[in-house]
């Protein structure tokens, strides 16, 4: 069982991973690394996207980027 958050990326971090705030959250924050098909299919993220992120219910810490928000 996975659990799907909207989050804002703030910083992008070496090795490929990310600084993401949960919007729901106020106070929390965790490391994210993009999935397989993000990185497949090269898509970028930067420091303000708004992301999908999947975190597991045993590590809240860190997570998955799935999906990047479309900017209009």
């Amino acid at each position: 069982m996975r659990i799907h958050q909207r989050a804002i990326v703030l910083q992008v971090l070496k090795g490929g991973t990310f600084r993401c705030h949960l919007r729901d959250n106020e106070n929390h924050e965790v490391n994210a690394y993009p999935c397989g098909n993000m990185r497949r299919h090269r898509i970028v993220l930067c420091a303000g996207d708004e992301v999908t992120v999947e975190l597991s219910p045993y590590d809240l810490e860190r997570g998955r980027v799935i999906w990047r928000q479309s900017v209009e």
